[in-house]
C-alpha cells in the first residue's frame, strides 16, 4: 500500500504505531498487537471496532516493514448470561457454562460461539483482516495457562488489595460490554474489611463445575501445598474439588484474566471500549496487576467510543437483534465499511447510515477516490482512503472495474426491478460503457440489495403499465406543449447528456427562447411544473429519480407510448 508523495500526512493510526513501537522497545524482534471479543451474540458493528482499530495498527506496522502479529482472543470460555429472545426457552438450562459448551439453537454450528463467530469471520475476511485467532476455551482446557493461574492464587491477597482499592460503597454499576459484565463480580459494595470468608468468595479463579458445567459455584477451601480447590455448586448442589496444577476446569475472573494475558503473550497495543478506561474498570484496574502479579507491563492503549446505526429498525427486523458487518456489506463495499471507522478518531462516536445517506456517502468515496489519484493533494483524508482501500497483504480491495456513481445504480435498479442484465443495458445507455455486467461488481448488487430493502415502498418507482388517458386528455395548453415539444426534440438514440439538456430546455422552447439560454424565473416555475407531470404520467407519482436517467432507463418507444404519442 502506497505511503510515499510528496506529504507525509499522519492520523490517529500512524500515533497509536508509535506508542506500540516505543512499547516493544527497540529490540523487539516481534511487535503484538491486540483484539478480545466474546462471542455470545451477534458481533455488531460496534463490536467491529475493536477488530478494525487493531487491523489498521497492525497494518502501518507492516507498512513500515516491522514484524507483527494481530493476535485476536475469542473470549468463548466465558459464561453464557441469557437468552435472547427468538431462542427456545429451554436453553435457560444453559446459563452459567461456557458459550463453547451451549448447543447451537439453530442448529447450523458446533455451539453457541462458533455460531456467532462464522459470520463475523466471514465478514473480516471480505474486508482484508488477516489476525492469528486463539480460543480460550482451547488455551484454558489444554493447561496453557496453568502456571499464570497458580501464580494469580498465590498472590491472591495482592489481587484483593489492589480491587479492594477500587470498590466503593455506590450502586452497583452497569456493564456496558460483555468483560465489564463479567468483571462486576469483583467489584461488589463492601462495609468493612475482608474476613476470610470474603477472600474465598473473591478467589481470582472460578472453576465451572463438573457435574453440571455452570459456573455457579463457590470456592469454600483452598489448599495452597496441594493447590486443592474445593467448592459447592448452586445449581446442582454438586461438592467437589479440583486440582489447580492438574486439572484445567475454570478460568482467571476477568480482571485477572486480562492482564495475565497481556504479560504471558507480550501484548504491545491493544483498545478497549471507553468504559475499560474508566475509573475501577478493567485496564484501570490491569494496569496495576499486570505488574504486580505478573512483572509485566500494560499495552499501550486507545479507548474507542459507541458505533451506532441509523435505520436500524429496517435492517433488524428480519434478525431481531443490531446489525453485524455481514449485514454492512451486502449495502456497503468493504473498503467503504473499513474507510467509515478509521477516518475518525477512536474517541469519536459515529453512526453507520443505512437510509438516504448512504447515496451521500458513495458520492464522498468517490470524490475522495479521484482526490487520491493526484499525489499533490494526498493529506489526512488521502490517507484515511489509502488505508481504507488496501492492505498491506491482500493488495487493493475489491471496487468496480467501471465506477457508475451509487444514486444512478439504485435509481436504475430501482425502475428496473432488480434485473442486473437490463441495469447494465441502461447504464452503458447514459453514458457509462462496460463490457459486462461483472464490470460494475460488487457496487451494482450492493445499489440492489439497498434498493429492495431500503427505499420505502411509498418511494419506490413503479413504472406506468399503460397511459393515464383521463390526465392527457385534461392537458391544459402548456402542458399539451411541453408534451409535444418533449416528443419532438427527443434524440434517438437516447444520451443522457442529450436527454438532460431536452428535459430542462423544454420549458426554455416553450417560452421561445434557446436551449441553452439561461432561465428566467417563469422558467424555473415552468420547469418545476414540467417535471411533476412527467413523474404524474410516467411513474403515477410528483416525483422519483432523475427524469434523464428515468427516461433512458424506460427507452424512447415506451416513454412515447406512455406520453400518448
Amino acid at each position: 500500500m502506497a505511503r510515499g508523495g510528496p506529504q507525509t500526512p499522519s492520523d490517529w493510526v500512524t500515533r497509536a504505531a508509535d506508542d506500540a513501537v516505543r512499547h516493544a522497545g527497540d529490540d523487539a524482534e516481534l511487535i503484538t498487537v491486540a483484539s478480545g471479543a466474546s462471542p455470545s451474540g451477534p458481533i455488531h458493528l460496534g463490536n467491529l471496532r475493536e477488530f478494525l482499530t487493531v487491523h489498521f495498527v497492525a497494518e502501518e506496522l507492516r507498512s513500515r516493514g516491522l514484524d507483527v502479529r494481530h493476535l485476536h482472543s475469542w473470549d468463548d470460555y466465558d459464561r453464557f448470561r441469557k437468552v435472547p429472545a427468538g431462542v427456545d426457552e429451554s436453553w435457560h438450562e444453559h446459563i452459567g457454562r461456557p458459550l463453547s459448551a451451549v448447543p447451537d439453537p439453530w442448529g447450523c454450528h458446533d455451539s453457541w460461539a462458533t455460531h456467532f463467530k462464522a459470520p463475523l469471520q466471514d465478514a473480516l475476511a471480505a474486508m482484508g483482516v488477516e489476525m492469528d485467532e486463539l480460543s480460550q476455551t482451547e488455551l484454558y482446557r489444554s493447561g496453557t495457562y496453568t502456571e499464570q493461574i497458580l501464580t494469580a492464587v498465590r498472590n491472591r491477597d495482592r489481587i484483593e488489595q489492589v480491587l479492594a482499592r477500587y470498590r466503593t460503597k455506590a450502586a452497583a454499576p452497569v456493564a456496558e460490554s460483555e468483560q465489564e459484565a463479567v468483571a462486576l463480580a469483583d467489584s461488589v459494595t463492601v462495609e468493612d474489611e475482608p474476613t476470610g470468608d470474603d477472600l474465598l468468595a473473591r478467589f481470582p479463579y472460578k472453576p465451572y463445575c463438573r457435574d453440571c458445567g455452570r459456573d455457579t459455584t463457590t470456592v469454600t477451601a483452598y489448599d495452597d501445598e496441594s493447590t486443592d480447590l474445593s467448592y459447592t455448586c448452586q445449581s446442582c448442589s454438586f461438592e467437589g474439588i479440583t486440582n489447580l496444577a492438574t486439572q484445567s476446569e475454570g478460568k482467571l475472573v476477568w480482571k485477572v484474566d486480562w492482564p495475565m494475558r497481556w504479560a504471558f503473550e507480550g501484548v504491545d497495543f491493544e483498545p478497549g471500549g471507553v468504559d475499560h478506561a474508566s475509573p475501577g474498570s478493567s485496564y484501570t484496574v490491569g494496569k496495576e496487576l499486570v505488574k504486580a502479579i505478573y512483572g509485566g507491563r500494560a499495552p499501550s492503549f486507545v479507548g474507542y467510543s459507541f458505533v451506532g446505526v441509523a435505520g436500524m429498525a429496517k435492517m433488524s427486523s428480519s434478525r431481531g437483534g443490531v446489525p453485524t458487518a455481514a449485514d454492512a456489506l451486502k449495502v456497503l463495499e468493504a473498503p467503504i465499511l473499513r474507510w467509515l471507522y478509521v477516518r475518525r478518531q477512536p474517541k469519536q462516536a459515529f453512526n453507520v447510515e443505512f437510509g438516504p445517506e448512504v447515496v451521500r456517502l458513495y458520492d464522498e468515496w468517490d470524490a475522495l477516490g479521484r482526490k487520491a489519484a493526484n499525489p499533490d493533494k494526498r493529506d489526512a483524508q488521502v490517507l484515511a482512503f489509502e488505508r481504507a482501500a488496501a492492505t498491506t497483504t491482500a493488495g487493493t480491495l475489491p471496487t468496480p472495474e467501471v465506477v457508475v456513481p451509487f444514486r444512478t445504480l439504485a435509481s436504475v435498479a430501482d425502475v428496473t426491478a432488480g434485473s442486473a442484465d437490463m441495469i447494465s443495458q441502461i447504464i452503458g445507455r447514459v453514458g457509462h460503457a462496460h463490457d459486462s455486467v461483472d464490470d460494475l461488481q460488487p457496487r451494482l448488487d450492493r445499489a440492489m440489495q439497498w434498493t429492495s430493502d431500503f427505499v420505502d415502498a411509498e418511494d419506490r418507482t413503479t413504472v406506468r403499465a399503460t397511459p393515464d388517458t383521463a390526465r392527457l386528455a385534461a392537458l391544459s395548453d402548456d402542458e399539451s406543449r411541453w408534451v409535444s415539444l418533449l416528443l419532438e426534440t427527443l434524440p434517438s438514440p437516447l444520451e443522457l447528456d442529450e436527454v438532460t439538456s431536452v428535459v430542462y430546455g423544454v420549458p426554455k422552447l416553450a417560452r421561445g427562447l434557446a436551449v441553452d439560454d439561461a432561465p428566467t424565473d417563469e422558467v424555473k416555475a415552468d420547469q418545476k411544473a414540467f417535471f411533476k407531470l412527467l413523474y404524474n404520467l410516467l411513474v403515477d407519482k410528483d416525483r422519483g429519480p432523475r427524469l434523464p436517467t428515468l427516461i433512458v432507463a424506460l427507452g424512447a418507444d415506451r416513454v412515447r407510448a406512455l406520453l400518448g404519442s
